[in-house]
């Protein structure tokens, strides 16, 4: 073997003598990495530390654990709890009102985004309004601390839908329903409820209607209760917003404790 001294370029010049051998090996191997490493966009500078070794300039302790700051992260808040928004089982369960027995809700049927629960409020609107989004057939109860309450609906048909911003002028338990004149032009059958219809099971009403008011004038719309559950989710009523009848109960409930009336905007 030459030593260090005697090593020659093939041009036949001589290498000056260094304190250690630069193999080729170590030396492809060494620019093959920085390569690798300036194509990928890492924002650390290498330097090498001895020969085909490469470390970060940062200063990385052993064992590759980065120490290195990542400034201050605010864990999100855990939503509020709330006796009334417990497992769908219970909720949906079967219960008797007013002397009537409510069926209980098969709400493995129904998607897991139309069934109660609390929400980070999308809306922006103040606490204690109420807050249609057709598009996504939910109603929100907007809450204090950023939080809403929210179900899932059904809505009217194309042509029958309504929107705007108006109040919950009364409430009504179990309510008579009188469907109008143009409803029973459609449906001759409806005649014999031109006097009303008595609340019950059977009421398209359901247990409980919150009548929308806009301007001091009855719009003629709105937001009840449903025997029919499975229309919850889709357009099928005409007009009104409809409600799983377990649903329109904790709505109820929550607009009657209400100290003001209560703004809704359907939108």
């Amino acid at each position: 073997m030459r030593k260090p001294q005697d090593q020659t370029l093939s041009s036949g010049a001589k290498i000056p003598e260094s304190g250690y051998v630069v193999s080729r090996r170590a030396v492809l191997s060494g620019i093959g990495v920085l390569t690798l490493l300036g194509a990928s966009g890492c924002s650390q500078t290498l330097e090498l530390s001895e020969l085909g070794a490469i470390e970060p300039s940062g200063g990385m302790p052993p064992g590759g654990v980065d120490r290195m700051p990542t400034g201050s992260i605010r864990p999100i808040p855990p939503l509020s709890v709330d006796s009334n928004i417990t497992h769908s089982g219970t909720m949906y369960a079967s219960l008797i009102d007013n002397g009537l027995v409510i069926p209980a809700i098969p709400f493995q049927k129904i998607r897991p985004e139309f069934r109660r629960q609390i929400v980070v409020d999308p809306t922006g609107e103040a606490p204690g309004t109420i807050v249609v989004r057709l598009k996504e057939r939910h109603l929100y109860w907007v809450q204090e601390g950023s939080e809403a309450i929210r179900y899932g609906v059904g809505i009217g048909k194309a042509g029958f839908e309504w929107n705007g911003r108006a109040e919950i002028q009364y409430t009504k338990q179990w309510p008579t329903w009188t469907p109008p004149k143009e409803m029973i032009a459609r449906k001759p059958e409806l005649a014999k409820w031109t006097g009303g219809q008595p609340g019950g099971l059977d009421n398209p009403l359901g247990a409980r209607a919150h009548y929308i008011f806009k301007d001091g004038h009855d719009t003629g719309y709105r937001v009840h209760g449903s025997p029919e559950w499975w229309t919850i989710g889709t357009q099928a009523s005409s007009g009104c917003v409809r409600m799983i009848n377990q649903d329109v109960i904790d709505l109820y409930n929550r607009v009657k404790a209400s100290p003001n009336k209560v703004p809704i905007v359907v939108a």
